[in-house]
């Protein structure tokens, strides 16, 4: 089945086309400045070809229609018409308390993820554009609902439960929901493939990128998860600070006379990376520590890679604790993926554990596409780099449910 699977933003569109018996990808783009000035259609086919488009998109639907015309192009296209597209899939942030699984798209369940705005302002009325966007194009395509908060609602009360108040709980729904769990389902799953089992399996999964987070996932189930009611929560990322003291946020709105919104815009936007080194791109932190001592940056640099170190190694002990063991610890998104020496760090020293990485091997993994095993034979914990595929985990999910129709 051709699945197009579609990530909106408010003023961008990503898209992939996937079949997905093979799991080929057919082609992808991305659809920048929708409803600017200067709005641009990117387009890449299967073999790497890069088509560049200046197109005036005033809205998500006029987007959808330039993604429609790349894909069926007559030269750089990679299907002959519209009828090929079976089904699209979409990527939603935040499906509250109100989804545990993808769900086919629904009045009852626009009504329900018109809900969910409050718990991700910034994604929900994108992703409604989104799917508003493809049914005015194709308004006889099914379309499905991939939640990235899904496979974290299985986490147990203990674990997502804040306790401020119940009442509050009751009536806003104020839990831990965590982010990512479509890359966290996909690489455990293959994880556990691995292993060639899932009952008994104690599981880590580190996403890390500009956005990270840390899975417990036993018995092929989250348990817990660093994430919590927003994607603010859990380690130093690009430019969120992650957990802090909550007093914190009162001390410095009085000491800097920040409103609620300037609060929440720093610790999203200006901390982290950004807020100690200057830099949001762990590539620019690398090369500085690189250089040594004598580039003035070098300290912050440091300072903010050693506490990420040290942060996702918490993570990696508390989550040994709640399992009760650990038989894997997985690194995958842009910096598990590509940054050898955050791996060789984070595995350091867990000798208790066992955990011993081939340092040699390690170093030589970046951009690359394939599993690797990290972990040496004498290793009592598997270590490895699972390149993660959340959009092929949409295309599969949206063919399973279209199918059944």
């Amino acid at each position: 089945m051709n699945v197009l699977v579609v990530n909106a933003g408010s003023s961008s569109l990503k898209y992939q086309l996937i079949e997905t018996a093979s799991g080929d990808l057919k082609a992808k783009g991305i659809c920048e400045r929708i409803g600017q000035d200067g709005s641009v259609i990117e387009h890449k086919t299967a073999d790497g070809q890069k088509i560049v488009t200046k197109a005036e998109m005033p809205n998500h639907a006029v987007a959808m229609k330039y993604v429609v015309a790349a894909l069926t192009n007559p030269e750089t296209g990679c299907i002959k018409d519209m009828a090929e597209i079976e089904a699209v899939g979409h990527r939603v942030v935040h499906g509250g308390p109100y989804y545990s699984e993808s769900c086919l798209v629904t009045p009852e369940v626009l009504a329900k993820l018109e809900l969910c705005r409050d718990f991700a302002p910034l994604h929900t009325g994108a992703h409604l554009m989104g799917i508003s966007g493809c049914t005015e194009v194709m308004p006889n395509v099914p379309q499905v609902l991939v939640f990235d908060t899904a496979f974290h609602q299985t986490m147990p009360e203990e674990a997502y439960y804040y306790p401020i108040t119940k009442e509050i709980y009751d009536e806003y729904k104020v839990r831990r929901y965590g982010a990512h769990g479509t890359s966290h389902r996909f690489v455990s799953r293959v994880m556990c493939d691995i292993m060639g089992k899932v009952e008994g399996t104690k599981i880590v999964t580190c996403h890390l990128g500009n956005g990270s987070s840390i899975s417990a996932v036993k018995d092929g189930k989250v348990i817990d998860t660093s994430m919590g009611f927003t994607p603010l929560d859990g380690v130093e990322m690009g430019t969120r600070c992650g957990s802090i003291d909550p007093a914190i946020v009162p001390y410095i709105m009085n000491k800097k006379g920040f409103t609620p919104d300037e609060m929440s815009e720093f610790m999203n936007k200006k901390c982290g990376f950004l807020g100690t080194t200057g830099f949001t791109d762990s590539r620019d932190i690398e090369a500085t520590i690189e250089r040594g001592p004598s580039d003035p940056n070098y300290a912050n640099c440091d300072l903010a890679s050693k506490v990420l170190f040290y942060q996702i190694k918490k993570y990696i002990g508390a989550y040994t604790a709640a399992m009760d063991g650990l038989d894997a610890i997985v690194f995958t998104a842009g910096l598990g993926e590509n940054n050898p020496r955050l791996r060789e760090k984070v595995c350091d020293n867990l000798t208790y554990f066992g955990v011993e990485i081939d340092k040699e091997l390690n170093a030589k993994m970046l951009r690359q596409s394939n599993i690797v095993k990290l972990s040496t034979d004498n290793s009592k914990v598997l270590v490895y780099l699972i390149p993660t595929n959340e959009e092929l985990v949409i295309a599969q999910d949206t063919a399973d449910i279209v199918s059944k129709l």
